[in-house]
């Protein structure tokens, strides 16, 4: 099969599709593995990485789209990306289709098979690549919620531990979900809970 990696285009996805190890597996198992050049830049992946590990790498986004039949992505493609979608492609990526109709749309007139990886669910009914992405977030929560709370953040208030502080602190974030609707760059607001 070939399979195409194209460089992630949404605004602050920085994560890539396929690592080099996958690379590497799928090559040994007789795939062709195709690498839009810089997409593993943002995870940290230099294109020699990719190479090393039997990938081809090339310049051209178009040349990813048009010659693989398998395209793996993070993000959903975007609104420049539509016209490379085709019948007889799939698509492998976290779809979010319910919030993107316009994607919805453009999936459908293109007539590709595309699989939206936060809905695949294993035998037991798990969500298993879904599921560690939402632990990371969850684990990450805490820390995103305190870089906003300092100063230099716009925030008011210094997160670090005090001596002889009666016990750990906790923090709470309120509308968080309707502050994202309403408008892009939101700040969630953090209010500290001192235990």
């Amino acid at each position: 099969m070939r399979i195409g990696v194209p460089k992630e285009r949404t605004p602050c996805e920085t994560r890539v599709a396929l690592a080099p190890h996958a690379a590497h597996e799928l090559s040994r198992a007789g795939h062709r593995v195709l690498v839009e050049a810089g997409a593993g830049e943002a995870s940290g992946i230099s294109d020699e990485a990719y190479k090393d590990a039997g990938a081809r790498v090339v310049d051209d986004a178009r040349k990813v789209w048009d010659d693989s039949e398998l395209v793996v992505k993070v993000y959903g493609p975007i609104e420049d990306e539509w016209p490379r979608l085709r019948e007889g492609l799939i698509l492998l990526s976290f779809l979010s289709l319910p919030v993107n109709r316009s994607l919805m749309r453009a999936l459908l007139d293109s007539r590709c098979i595309a699989f939206a990886m936060e809905t695949v669910r294993n035998g037991p009914g798990r969500l298993p690549i879904l599921a560690p992405m939402s632990e990371i977030a969850g684990r990450l929560t805490p820390q995103i919620g305190a870089h906003y709370l300092l100063r230099q953040s716009g925030g008011r208030a210094s997160c670090s531990a005090a001596p002889r502080a009666s016990g750990p602190a906790g923090w709470s974030c309120s509308g968080a979900a309707s502050s994202a609707r309403a408008r892009p760059g939101w700040r969630a607001a953090s209010v500290p809970r001192w235990s």
